[in-house]
């Protein structure tokens, strides 16, 4: 695995543990979203989903927490961490 600057390869796992299972669970409210220091992103899925009356945010949380687990911790770290990737 490539050198990730400070953080060691366990904490990326575990990051991308949290918010794929948050993603699935939670990913209405944007719950990944704030667990990925991703705030603005938060706030416009939550209201997303309230806006559409539950029906668009937590398909959208669904898909992103099954992309967060099926990628490498790598992968995960790169795209999420590091180049911050807003959606999907």
């Amino acid at each position: 695995m490539a050198q990730m600057s400070g953080t060691t390869p366990a904490e990326v796992g575990s990051k991308k543990m949290t918010a794929g299972l948050l993603g699935i669970l939670l990913g209405g409210f944007g719950v990944h979203k704030f667990a990925l220091g991703m705030n603005k992103q938060g706030i416009i899925l939550l209201i997303l989903t309230l806006v559409t009356f539950g029906t668009i945010g937590p398909l959208i949380g669904f898909i992103e927490g099954i992309i967060y687990l099926t990628k490498s911790d790598e992968a995960f770290y790169q795209t999420y961490m590091v180049e911050k990737k807003a959606w999907f």
